[in-house]
């Protein structure tokens, strides 16, 4: 089934490299021409989402903008029932009569941040355009990096590290992906994992009478983070060793309640020490090999949509996951999943006093480093992402590399191995997933940057992990049962939510994120069939595999002509901090067709 009988859009060329549009402009030799292209389709991409914008019969995509006065127009070389489309450049003309003229992504962010809203805030347009303006610059600097020679994966070739430092574009269906406001040229160069950056972490001694700190591990904290320096500085007498980003160090300086602090001596700045640690997908949170934990820190940049500080609320999640699952349920879950499990986050530090606030910027996770140098594990948007390295007839990814080498192994045709994978894919790491849900009364906001899959020696899968203290729903309807397992859960990590909530965000995060986004790129790169593979997800989520999970989520992917979905560019247009607020308002959703209605 063609994806143009899918979605109902009318046929338009499919994902090539060279062909009636010519070259793939993300190819392009200048590594500032082939950001600009990746911010524009990212932008367009958020567009047709949100709006429901769809190309014309011609296969170009046209969008009215300055209230109908002029019109943005784009080539449409990939239309994905998933929704990763792919775009030639795209022009800006006044009408008829009139030339069309080439027009940047700054630009084109302005013009959409207007169209999509009634009165535009001529402010959150603004910010939008030097957002968008910050990430192309960033992403034209990791692609002139990538286009160098470079040793990826650090210091001892880690596969997992490596996995970590892939995403050169960022999230495909966000309108500023690699934007980092606040980050200097030198600064970006040592904290970016795309640049394969690393930098030693800045430490505090922090006096044992405003220490804070939590342990669901026998060693406490403190004993972990003093274990972490070693003998690279000598801890003043009644204090705790406290490691923060340097760059947040060098923030937290200059206010107010910090400074005092460090004034009277209560905390005491220490400097940078120890060995390097390499900042993983999410920046803040750092790697450093031969240790056995790595440091989620608090980072006050702006990332995407949020400022990247600890909340008290999600370092006690982390260790009540951790306490929850060793109650007993993990061993039920690996009994079913024996390939999946949850990467702990069972220990944190900080500083408390009432001046600080929640976040304070203090505040930082131990979490446990479980992987080996030579496990291939791979985080799932380092897997599926883009890298365009500006040579080559397509754009590659990790996930092409692994499934043309099982190709070439076993003599069978790509997109044959591609269809095995996924469905192989989809019982490793998908159904334990559901099965938590269901069976568990916990639902994970398992997006492919929260999640991890561990692949054989060949290259199929044959498990997951999940990682991250923020993304844990605790169903209201369960909460007798998983109280029963640990009394008092959720009193203070305000984690329990109504089903209606969480099925609405499960949805997103799993089913339109994660699987649909993976099914997304297989299209988008030319590896499968995303009818084919819409198909295999509908037999998966009906089977009775899927079913004997007590999910809700199969039967609402099923039956729902719509499906619940973040709308980023939505959400940075107006303002929102995804941090902030109530989990059930902290993002703008909206409703988008159901691909999978389609796939019978």
């Amino acid at each position: 089934m063609s994806t143009a009988a899918l979605t109902g859009a009318p046929p338009v060329p499919p994902a090539a490299a060279d062909g009636p549009l010519g070259p793939d402009p993300l190819l392009h030799p200048d590594p500032a021409v082939a950001a600009e292209q990746a911010a524009l389709e990212a932008l367009l991409r958020c567009w047709t989402r949100e709006t429901g914008a769809r190309p014309g019969p011609d296969g170009r995509l046209r969008i009215d903008v300055l209230g109908g006065a002029a019109r943005l127009t784009a080539p449409v070389r990939h239309w994905s029932p998933a929704g990763w489309h792919r775009f030639g450049p795209a022009t800006l003309g006044a009408g008829p009569g009139s030339a069309d003229a080439p027009v940047d992504a700054v630009t084109a962010a302005a013009l959409l941040a207007a169209a999509a809203a009634d009165r535009p805030d001529p402010g959150q347009v603004a910010d939008l355009a030097a957002r968008v303006a910050d990430s192309v610059v960033r992403t034209a600097e990791i692609l002139a990096h990538h286009r160098g020679t470079v040793a990826p994966g650090g210091p001892e070739r880690s596969r997992f590290l490596a996995a970590e430092q892939a995403l050169l574009l960022g999230h495909p269906l966000h309108p500023t992906p690699k934007s980092r406001d606040g980050l200097g040229p030198a600064q970006s160069a040592a904290y970016s994992p795309e640049l394969h950056g690393s930098f030693q972490v800045h430490w505090y001694a922090v006096d044992r009478g405003l220490l804070a700190s939590g342990s669901a591990v026998p060693e406490s904290a403190e004993r972990l983070t003093a274990a972490l320096l070693g003998d690279a500085l000598t801890l003043p007498p009644g204090t705790a060793a406290l490691p923060l980003h340097p760059w947040q160090a060098r923030e937290l300086a200059h206010r107010p309640a910090v400074a005092a602090l460090l004034a009277d001596g209560t905390v005491r700045d220490l400097g940078p020490a120890g060995e390097p640690w390499h900042p993983t997908s999410s920046v803040r949170t750092v790697y450093r090999p031969g240790t056995p934990w790595m440091l989620k820190l608090s980072l006050g940049l702006r990332i995407t949509n949020s400022r990247r500080e600890n909340l008290r609320k999600e370092l006690l999640r982390g260790l009540e996951m951790h306490r929850l699952l060793e109650s007993g349920l993990a061993a039920e879950w690996r009994a079913a999943h024996p390939g999946f499990d949850i990467v702990r986050d069972p220990a944190w530090i900080g500083v408390d006093h009432p001046d600080l606030g929640d976040p304070g910027g203090l505040d930082t996770v131990l979490r446990a480093q479980p992987f080996a140098p030579t496990d291939r594990v791979l985080c799932v948007a380092g897997l599926v992402a883009e890298q365009p390295r500006g040579t080559g007839d397509t754009v590659p990814s990790r996930l092409g590399d692994t499934l043309r080498a099982l190709a070439a192994r076993t003599g069978r045709p790509l997109r044959t191995v591609s269809a095995e994978w996924f469905l192989r894919y989809l019982d490793a790491v998908v159904l334990p997933v559901l099965w938590l849900d269901g069976r568990g009364g916990i639902a994970l906001e398992a997006h492919q940057q929260n999640s991890l899959v561990l692949l054989d020696a060949e290259g199929w899968p044959l498990g997951g992990r999940y990682r991250d203290n923020q993304g844990y729903y605790y169903r209201e309807s369960a909460a007798d049962r998983l109280t029963a397992r640990l009394p008092g859960l959720g009193a203070e990590s305000d984690t329990f939510l109504p089903d209606a909530v969480i099925d609405h965000h499960f949805a997103y995060y799993l089913g339109i994120n994660h699987v649909l986004g993976l099914i997304g790129a297989f299209g988008s790169q030319g590896l499968a069939d995303e009818g084919v593979l819409l198909a295999g997800l509908r037999r998966f989520l009906a089977g009775p595999r899927a079913t004997a999970t007590g999910s809700a989520l199969p039967a609402l992917m099923l039956d729902s002509p719509t499906l619940p979905c973040k709308a980023n560019l939505l959400t940075r247009i107006n303002g929102l901090d995804e941090l902030v607020g109530p989990v059930a308002t902290q993002s703008v959703y909206v409703d988008i067709p159901n691909p999978l209605a389609d796939a019978r």
